[in-house]
């Protein structure tokens, strides 16, 4: 029989925490974090990570466990979320993959193959050194001789995936298009639960830059300068890191900071918008609306859906 698994999904600030806290209490489960951001340690305020008040007392795991100055990937993710799925599990607890990171959620769920080396980086180094006085219609076109079949699946102008896809042919000699196809197969090694949590789009809206105003008010600002001190500078510039790019910006005189917090605003609601459209490409989750409903409601609301399939607490 395969281990039972729950996957809380969804867009930023949708309030997977809490669902997710008040399950784990009912089901006496643990919660892995599948948060891309939320696994380095010093990066609190602009990740809104969780903090120890919102765990409630709920074992986490994957969050805070590696520096910003080291290598980390979504292969790397698999390894230790995978070892603290088994090991939850072992004790007689019930797993809850949390997050809003789709490619983590799923390197878990589906068993995802990853190129071999993935956890090294000396190969992206040089091609983004390459790719920064090279257009992305010329990194495309190379691709193209290398792999026809990537014009089905990488935009022409995403030099992002064009330098992942150039990586991993450079590192597995096979075409990327080779491993998108084995993604497209949904069949999990779990017995999965799967739930999205989702909310009306003007109330995202409105609580994305509740949470951004909230983040400067909490001292954004210091913390970023607290890690550019530290030496983090170039981390915080090269990644996906919404609101700590647009604060460095702002530190040294490029944007006001009027101007910087319409940015973070404005991209957060971008990244919610893309978080959906890849939960929505997965029909197996039951999606939740959050728009009207308390983390107590939305949690007796999935209860009822698995209608007693997960073993309750006590």
């Amino acid at each position: 029989m395969n281990s039972k698994l729950m996957v809380i999904a969804g867009p930023t600030a949708t309030g997977k925490t809490a669902v997710s806290v008040e399950l784990a209490k009912k089901l006496d489960g643990e919660i892995v974090s599948a948060d891309s951001m939320q696994v380095y340690r010093r990066l609190d305020i602009g990740t809104a990570k969780t903090t120890a008040e919102e765990m409630a007392g709920v074992p986490h795991h994957l969050i805070d466990i590696i520096e910003p100055s080291e290598p980390f990937s979504a292969a790397a993710y698999q390894l230790l979320a995978d070892a603290a799925v088994k090991e939850i599990a072992a004790r007689g607890k019930l797993p809850i993959l949390v997050g809003g990171t789709g490619l983590y959620i799923r390197s878990v769920i589906d068993d995802l193959e990853f190129p071999a080396g993935d956890l090294t980086s000396e190969i992206r180094e040089r091609l983004q050194d390459r790719a920064a006085d090279t257009e992305p219609e010329t990194l495309y076109r190379e691709l193209l001789t290398k792999d026809p079949a990537a014009e089905n699946i990488i935009h022409p102008k995403n030099k992002r995936r064009i330098i992942r896809a150039l990586e991993v042919i450079e590192q597995t000699g096979r075409p990327f298009s080779d491993f998108h196809k084995a993604w497209s197969n949904r069949s999990s090694r779990y017995d999965l639960a799967m739930f999205g949590l989702t909310v009306e789009r003007a109330l995202l809206h409105e609580r994305i830059n509740v949470r951004v105003d909230r983040m400067v008010a909490d001292g954004l600002l210091d913390e970023v300068c607290s890690l550019i001190d530290a030496g983090y500078e170039q981390f915080l510039t090269s990644q996906q890191a919404i609101g700590y790019k647009e604060v460095i910006r702002h530190i040294k005189g490029e944007m006001s900071l009027n101007d910087a917090i319409s940015t973070i605003k404005a991209r957060t609601r971008q990244y919610a918008k893309r978080q959906m459209t890849w939960f929505r490409a997965d029909p197996r989750i039951t999606w939740v609306d959050m728009t009207e409903k308390s983390a107590g409601a939305a949690a007796e609301e999935i209860l009822a859906h698995l209608g007693g399939r997960f073993t309750l607490k006590g």
